[in-house]
Formats: C-alpha cells, sequence, structure tokens
C-alpha cells in the first residue's frame, strides 16, 4: 500500500488482521450508505458511490478495492447490502445495473491510485480526481447492457438498445449527483488531511 492515504498516514502499516477488520468495516460502511436515498432533482440519489469513493482515498487502491470486491460478494450471496433498487443475490450482477457493480470495485482501486499518487490531497485535485473516475464508472456500467448482456444470452428491455436510450435512462439523470458526490468526497478527504495536519502541529 501506498504511503499517500489518509489510513497510512494515520496508523502506518497494517497487519493482516488489522486489514481484514478494515475490509470487514469498509464493506459494512459502503452497505450502510447504499440505503441513504437523498431526494434531488431529477432524481433521488444513494449515497454508494460516495462511500466507495472515500473507501478508495481513504484505504488505497488495493484495500479499497478488496473492500469493494467484499461488498460486492456479500450482496451477490443474497445479503441486503445494494440499495433498495438493485436486484438481490446473483440477479444484480445479470440485471441493468451489474457493469456498475462490477465497475465499483476499479472505481475504488482508482480512488485509492488517485490518493497513492498524492493527487487527492487538494480539494481541487481529489475533486476533479472523483469526477474523472466517476465519468470512467460509465464505461462497464453502459457496456454490459449495450453490448455483453445480450451477447450472452440474457433478454431484456434494457439490453442492446440505442444510444440515446442508455444516455437517458443510464447517465444522464445521474450526472448532478456525481458531481455533487465528487465535491463532498473531496471535501471530506481534504477535511481529514487537515485535522491530521493540525494533530502533527
Amino acid at each position: 500500500m501506498g504511503r499517500d492515504t489518509l489510513l497510512s498516514a494515520t496508523i502506518g502499516d497494517q497487519g493482516t488482521l488489522k486489514k481484514v477488520a478494515l475490509v470487514l468495516v469498509g464493506a459494512l460502511f459502503i452497505a450502510a450508505a447504499a440505503k441513504v436515498t437523498v431526494p434531488m432533482w431529477p432524481v433521488p440519489i444513494s449515497l454508494q458511490t460516495l462511500a466507495i469513493l472515500l473507501v478508495g482515498f481513504t484505504l488505497g487502491s488495493r484495500l479499497g478495492a478488496a473492500t469493494v470486491i467484499v461488498y460486492v460478494a456479500q450482496g451477490v450471496m443474497g445479503l441486503p447490502v445494494f440499495t433498495p433498487t438493485t436486484m438481490p443475490g446473483i440477479a444484480a450482477l445479470m440485471g441493468p445495473t451489474g457493469g456498475f457493480l462490477i465497475g465499483f470495485i476499479g472505481m475504488a482501486y482508482l480512488a485509492g491510485f488517485a490518493a497513492e499518487k498524492g493527487i487527492a490531497k487538494g480539494v481541487f485535485g481529489t475533486a476533479a480526481a472523483a469526477l474523472v473516475i466517476s465519468a470512467l464508472l460509465y464505461v462497464p456500467g453502459i457496456l454490459w447492457p449495450m453490448a455483453l448482456a445480450g451477447g450472452m444470452g440474457l433478454e431484456a428491455g434494457w439490453i442492446a438498445r440505442d444510444a440515446g436510450f442508455y444516455w437517458t435512462a443510464f447517465i444522464a439523470p445521474f450526472l448532478l449527483g456525481d458531481a455533487l458526490k465528487a465535491v463532498i468526497a473531496a471535501l471530506v478527504v481534504t477535511g481529514g488531511w487537515s485535522v491530521l495536519a493540525k494533530r502533527r502541529a
């Protein structure tokens, strides 16, 4: 793990048991955030991706990705950890949000990578990184219903539609929420660094 994350700067190197505990706590944090829905225009938003960004920025690339793998695995096994609108169990991976669930792992990894490289320390750098990472989440999110699901023999109204459908149903309604969550993530992360700096002063 890199030395430029809040976790490593706060408590230093972690043993195996401590890493396992951090992963489990992080997965629980994401699950709790997934259940919080904030009224917003044009659609309500959950805090799931905000939690994933924070986990990545705080824990680093590898531990952050491991945390999200555990979170997704818990949901696939049937535990009630996903958002209320996500299908339960293995159906979540086969449904319209399957690409996003897999993309969450990359989202946490990239956030951690940005932290380890020193990008995610200032408000603007962290917000910019969070915005880019949030935008990249749409790649697997749209690739799954647009091209891959149909190739696997699945049939549903959300499979292999035109680009306009995916823009309207999968992307446009969530852009404002993604931008807001990127800013919040930046404020939380930089606030954490500020508190740490004051304690060391």
